[in-house]
């Protein structure tokens, strides 16, 4: 029986391109294990979207002098270009801006506001004189109150990590226009996290075994630490999703309220352009469903701490609010394997700098799974990590083109010209065969574990090991030269390699799922590892929006040791990776911090 995995992948602001930083981060990763289980037969709901409402959108939008929208639309499209070229495979990839969000969104805030979670208050806010206008905290940068970073924003500290509160700010600044503001009273809603606090904590102790040590630190530590206390929900804005409540009109839902509800709608969404409207049910109202979160390290509070508050806040009202439907409670975080940060050159990823290295461009000159590769490589999951541009090449050149690529390569071409391009007969194996098939064999299990657990990187090195090893296998028997004096040798030799290639060709896939298509066909196989990527129009009353589906059929069930028979029909094959000149480093380093 399959089990229903939802990946929740971090809604990327829709006012910039995507780097390798925002990739290795949240989209990769979040891809790589959706790959990964639906190879394994499981139901995956892979879903997120961009980030329509962020204040980073409207100070783009202030700052190009347009409007929020166009600046979304077009970032939006970026996105999905991107996607498609990298093979992230979102079943939905959508946007907070339509009307199916604004609906559940709104029907949240109503579900925790009926079940006594928020309250309303007078706060402090600061207020432009400049502009006359109230500036929600993505607008006012100044000195950490916490740190002393001396650029953090309003909301959160990019150098510390701490949510803030902005009215503590040291040195405010307006982000528009550099002026000083000054504080105002104003009215908000707010989410009541201390009464919350009790059923947060037991759901982090639930999972306490097995997240990463940085998401507790960020979440059951701080909490156990300093507590929990009411949140601000809303904002004096005119761009996002109103408040559903009668005279708070001019005032919207804050978007870090509103966008981890997009988990939920997106999924929703998802169902509805299925046809299966209920279909989300599966995923959200299934205690045994498990639901990974995958963002990076800046994001750890809104995930393990409020968006949990908010599900168990909204209780079974919520089901029966939305669609009149029988009341379930909403399923819960399984896991949040959050990644630190990725750096470039030994300095912090940067781009107004242009101190970056941005995935759709990066595209136009190299192919799509060695970027997957040495970010995976690279990842980090543990600790920061460094993109360097030396390191990708030797990575390219010294690992899939050398170790992986050359070993499939070689043999499929050996065995299409000696043997007709059909898989050779083996007779009966000897020893040797045996035991590299059983050591490639037990990957599956060991893989299997690593991605699991979302240890991606290790899953990735197992694959890779084993490649070594059939390597130091075709290297001690030969065939190259034992074909020249007992064929039929060989040709255990072969079929042994081949049948090899063909199982590490499924323990690459969620990795490399270009090249490993490309090889799953030259071993003559019909039906492809994985499904296709498509763009969808959707129309509903917000009006039109474009968004990344993922047709997953054919990939269910392949995650198994190879199946390969002697005599099926091989095709012509072709080298799969593309070995880098080492210039390339120096090349592409002096782009960085261009204009």
């Amino acid at each position: 029986m399959s089990d229903h995995i939802l990946v929740a992948i971090a809604w990327p602001y829709a006012n910039s391109f995507i780097h390798v930083g925002n990739i290795t981060g949240s989209h990769l990763p979040g891809d790589i294990l959706a790959r990964y289980h639906r190879l394994a037969g499981n139901r995956v709901a892979m879903v997120s979207g961009s980030d329509a409402h962020g204040t980073p959108v409207t100070v783009r939008a202030d700052a190009e002098k347009t409007t929020p929208v166009e600046v979304y639309k077009k970032f939006h499209a970026s996105f999905l270009e991107l996607f498609q070229k990298l093979g992230i495979s979102y079943d939905l990839f959508t946007s907070t801006h339509t009307e199916n969000h604004f609906k559940v969104s709104q029907d949240m805030f109503l579900a925790l506001h009926k079940n006594g979670f928020l309250y309303a208050d007078r706060q402090q806010q600061w207020f432009s004189t400049a502009q006359g206008r109230f500036l929600p905290d993505r607008y006012v940068e100044g000195t950490c109150y916490i740190c002393g970073y001396p650029n953090a924003r309003g909301d959160q500290c990019d150098g510390c990590g701490s949510l803030l509160d902005a009215t503590q700010i040291i040195n405010p600044r307006s982000k528009i226009d550099g002026s000083s503001p000054e504080l105002r009273e104003t009215e908000h809603f707010y989410l009541d996290l201390g009464q919350l606090e009790p059923a947060i904590v037991e759901f982090l102790r639930q999972r306490e075994s097995y997240w990463r040590p940085n998401v507790l630190r960020q979440s059951l530590g701080q909490i156990l630490a300093d507590g929990l206390h009411g949140r601000a929900i809303t904002r004096d804005l005119d761009w996002g999703i109103p408040v559903p409540v009668e005279g708070w009109e001019g005032k919207c839902l804050y978007v870090w309220f509103e966008a981890v509800i997009g988990y939920l709608s997106a999924t929703i969404e998802w169902s509805r352009l299925s046809g299966q409207p209920d279909a989300w049910r599966e995923w959200w109202n299934d205690p045994d469903a498990r639901s990974f979160y995958v963002i990076g390290k800046d994001n750890i509070p809104f995930h393990a701490v409020i968006w949990p508050g908010q599900l168990i806040g909204a209780g079974e009202w919520f089901g029966e609010l939305f669609e009149n439907r029988t009341a379930t409670r909403l399923t819960l975080p399984y896991d949040v394997p959050a990644n630190e940060f990725m750096n470039l050159e030994g300095k912090k990823i940067s781009g107004s700098r242009n101190w970056a290295v941005w995935g759709l461009d990066f595209l136009t000159r190299y192919d799509p799974d060695p970027l997957r590769y040495y970010l995976t490589v690279n990842m980090p999951e543990s600790k920061d990590t460094d993109w360097d541009w030396d390191g990708f090449v030797r990575r390219n050149n010294d690992e899939l083109v050398a170790t992986w690529g050359n070993l499939a390569n070689r043999v499929l071409s050996f065995a299409y010209r000696h043997w007709e391009g059909i898989v050779p007969e083996p007779g009966e194996l000897r020893p040797a065969d045996q035991e590299i098939l059983a050591v490639v064999e037990a990957g599956f299990a060991a893989a299997g574990e690593h991605l699991g657990a979302a240890r991606l990187r290790s899953a990735l090195l197992e694959a890779m090991r084993l490649a070594g090893e059939v390597n130091k296998y075709l290297d001690k028997a030969a065939p190259w030269f034992e074909i020249k004096s007992d064929k039929a040798a060989a040709a255990k030799t072969i079929f042994t390699a081949l049948k090899a290639i063909d199982s590490l060709k499924v323990l690459f896939s969620p990795f490399l799922p270009f090249t490993c298509e490309q090889l799953h066909s030259y071993f003559g196989y019909q039906e492809p590892l994985f499904g296709q990527q498509y763009v969808q129009t959707v129309q509903d009353k917000l009006g039109e929006h474009t968004a990344l589906r993922y047709d997953p059929t054919p990939a269910s069930g392949h995650w198994v040791p190879s199946q390969l028979q002697a005599g099926q029909e091989l095709r012509q094959p072709a080298p799969l990776f593309r070995k880098l000149d080492e210039k390339v480093a120096s090349e592409e380093r002096s782009k960085l911090g261009n204009s």
